[in-house]
């Protein structure tokens, strides 16, 4: 066991069951090749056993979500998510990020193993096939999972009031979420039971009944299947929360894993013990952000844990990945800035530094030309798979900014339908503490998450304030808007008519003045909207204008194209042209030109609540 000194690196924790996000994996796939790369090699296996490819279903015009892969054949989402995990950890691992250690969390632990060396990537494709294979011929479709918001001891009591010996704990995340597996019939009765109680539960989004005592029948068959795979040393430990410790070294990984079909995933232990041990930084490589939410909650809230995620889309819809690799580069965990495989790759005869210098002159140039032409090779019409409708619009125009300003309403823009959607439910989720993913846009807020009306007045309440909205009469029915999805078209609507509203200049009737529709608009979203501004008109990849690159001296865009992309973005929020004494060498950064239209939008909120 490692010493209790604070961890020289970070602990890296792959997912399992729902760790899939179609958007981030499609953003990460354009400005990350190792991603692309990734899955490229797991379709050499899918091909063989299955005659398709894995990469042809994930990587489309329009990303794939999970409830998509999971109408699919079963191990289309175990591959997606354990494919997502590698690509996560091949990309932290190229810019240098040196883990401490590997978690995985259900699936996510072959995920880990093969992240440490112990298989091969295509190896590791077959056993989560086998696996699903193996569950897939006993279940057959007929089980689920479902968490609750309670503690174990009180989820093993639910248990025994359904008296079903096939439902069981499946994990154990911290203390107040428990997730329960078994038969359709028995979630459907715990579900009605947690109602009644008033505990929240919602039914996961899981192929199967996954650690569950009744799958033991058909462990040995799969451990014999893999017992032979060639393994490798494991060149970082590997913990597993549900063996409760470290992989030996010379220990049979076959008979492992096939272990796990029957035991629980203690997670909250997992993330306490290596607590215990020194770790402070924990962070999550795969889709969605689930375990980054579920650590503070083990640990009880310290303060001296980051928890951070990668494959995940977060403020301003924009990835997290680049921010999660300049944190870790901030904190001295991340050894370089993933150029060196790059220079292996193109350049061998340079030096690191030699490449260094020509990627900070040339790089922006490479990375543009390198998208337009994948562009035009994925809409080509050879390159388009049977079946796939060819892409309308692949010149990109549609995207193109308008270059006419805009009203100063337009700010209202910015928040769109998703953005609405997803800061309500992040709104719901810290009140109510429970997990972001639980909310998914259908989920029934009383009936299946035990929301009663009470609460969901107050919820409503907040989002409306957070949004500056007004009360609403009396003839408002709550039982109109029962789903997360409904109370957001509420609020989007709402922004909508207001928008609407500001525009035609109807009379103020003591509502909030019209500009403080900019109040929705924090500095995270203005930065993340002028990124993508500039992005579009320079035709680069978003991931290249980082807070603080320089846009002329490392990017290439000199003083003349600045002033064109300034103005764009200032007609975009509807701001007033600068005086004469504007110095546009004072702004040489995304992060200040932010920092500008943040300060004049606030400026010219205050003016018109003094008005």
């Amino acid at each position: 066991m490692p010493g209790t000194r604070q961890y020289a690196g970070p602990v890296l924790l792959f997912p399992g069951q729902g760790g899939f996000d179609g958007v981030a994996l499609t953003r990460a796939a354009d400005g990350y090749p190792q991603v692309r790369a990734v899955f490229e090699r797991i379709d050499t296996v899918t091909r063989q056993i299955h005659g398709r490819e894995l990469s042809a279903t994930l990587f489309r015009d329009t990303p794939v979500e999970l409830t998509d892969l999971l109408r699919d054949e079963p191990w289309v989402s175990q591959l997606a998510i354990y494919g997502s995990g590698l690509a996560a950890h091949r990309v932290l691992t190229e810019h240098g990020v040196r883990p401490f250690a590997l978690v995985g969390h259900s699936l996510g632990e072959i995920t880990a193993l093969v992240a440490a060396g112990g298989y091969s990537v295509e190896d590791g494709a077959r056993i989560v096939l086998r696996r699903t294979a193996a569950i897939a011929g006993l279940d057959g479709g007929s089980g689920a999972m479902v968490a609750l918001a309670a503690a174990p001891s009180r989820a093993r009591h639910l248990i025994a009031l359904v008296e079903n010996d096939r439902l069981a704990v499946a994990t154990e995340n911290h203390a107040t979420q428990t997730v329960l597996s078994g038969p359709r019939e028995a979630i459907g009765q715990v579900k009605a039971i947690a109602e009644q109680l008033r505990i929240g539960c919602a039914e996961l989004d899981a192929a199967f009944a996954f650690h569950n005592p009744s799958l033991a029948s058909v462990a040995p068959d799969f451990a014999a299947a893999v017992r032979d795979l060639p393994r490798g040393p494991l060149s970082v430990p590997v913990y597993s929360p549900i063996l409760q410790r470290f992989y030996d070294p010379d220990e049979s990984l076959g008979d492992r894993l096939a272990d796990h079909f029957t035991l629980p995933v203690r997670f909250s232990s997992a993330v306490t013990l290596l607590h215990e041990h020194g770790a402070r930084v924990f962070v999550e490589a795969g889709g969605r952000a689930t375990l980054t939410s579920l650590v503070p909650k083990a640990l009880g809230g310290p303060d001296d844990v980051t928890s951070l995620s990668t494959l995940s889309v977060g403020r301003g819809n924009t990835l997290r990945l680049a921010d999660t690799l300049a944190e870790l580069r901030r904190a001295g965990l991340s050894a370089g800035d993933g150029l060196d495989s790059l220079r292996q790759y193109l350049a061998p005869e340079l030096t690191a530094a030699e490449f260094s210098t020509f990627w900070t002159t040339t790089g922006h140039e490479i990375t543009a030309l390198v998208s337009r032409r994948l562009s035009d090779f994925r809409t080509a019409p050879q390159n388009v798979p049977a079946g796939t409708a060819e892409p309308a619009g692949t010149d990109g125009a549609a995207e193109r900014p308008d270059t006419g300003a805009r009203p100063a309403a337009a700010v209202v823009e910015v928040l769109g339908r998703e953005e609405v959607f997803a800061s309500v439910r992040g709104l719901y989720a810290r009140a109510l503490e429970y997990p972001e993913e639980v909310f998914t846009p259908g989920v029934l807020l009383e009936a299946e998450l035990g929301v009663d009306s009470v609460k969901q007045v107050e919820l409503l309440s907040r989002a409306s304030e957070y949004f500056g909205l007004e009360p609403r009469g009396e003839d408002f029915r709550l039982a109109d808007y029962e789903t997360l999805d409904a109370v957001a078209d509420l609020i989007h609507q709402e922004l909508g008519t207001r928008r609407g509203a500001v525009e035609s200049e109807a009379p103020d009737t003591g509502a909030r003045p019209a500009a403080a529709v900019v109040e929705g608009l924090g500095r995270e979203e203005v930065f993340a909207t002028v990124r993508g501004l500039y992005a579009r008109a320079l035709e680069y990849p978003e991931e290249v204008f980082t807070p603080g690159v320089l846009l002329e001296a490392e990017l290439g865009v000199d003083s003349v194209k600045q002033v064109e992309l300034l103005s764009r973005a200032s007609e975009y929020f509807g701001l007033e042209p600068r005086g004469a004494d504007f110095r546009l060498a004072d702004y040489e950064t995304l992060d200040k030109v932010a920092d500008l239209i943040h300060q004049e939008l606030n400026g010219r909120r205050l003016q018109g609540a003094a008005a």
